[in-house]
């Protein structure tokens, strides 16, 4: 019995315990490795959400950035026709009863409606209602908005 206990103590239990020893150590490191490869595929997954997300908020901007310049394109067309009618509306076109007509109607339009709002006010004792005043507003800023636009189309 002393030299089985003898042999198995010796060399063949250090191969035996050596065997087992890096088996565990293998299966150890073989987790270790498997653990590894999903922290990185989560990670990997995470990256390619984030890369998703950016591209699609980039996309965003852009759509926003043209729409704005569309808007803007489109104002600025809008300001080129109106001052090119003020433009053709400002043109002699050499027949006098029709240039005399054309100076005529906006000055005599404006009279006729300022006559009827001095008589409506006349009627209020001259208190100016929220309309009145959103009125007396528009109509100065169409005069003053007119003068402008006449002096930077003559440029």
């Amino acid at each position: 019995m002393g030299a089985i206990i003898s042999f198995l103590g010796g060399s063949a239990f250090r191969a035996v315990w050596g065997e087992v020893s890096t088996w565990l150590n293998n299966k150890q490191a073989h987790s270790q490795e498997i653990e590894r490869m999903k922290l990185q595929s989560d990670l990997m997954i995470a990256q390619s959400k984030q890369q998703a997300e950016i591209i699609a908020a980039q996309s965003a901007a852009g759509i926003k950035t043209l729409e704005v310049q569309s808007d803007a394109a489109l104002s600025q067309a809008d300001a080129d026709a109106f001052t090119a009618g003020l433009k053709a509306a400002a043109t002699p076109t050499g027949v006098k009863w029709v240039d005399a007509w054309n100076g005529a109607v906006r000055p005599a339009f404006a009279t006729v409606a300022l006559c009827m709002w001095i008589g409506v006010m006349a009627h209020q004792n001259f208190v100016p209602s929220p309309w009145d005043l959103d009125l007396m507003g528009s109509v100065a800023g169409f005069f003053f908005a007119d003068r402008s636009l006449r002096r930077n189309a003559g440029k």
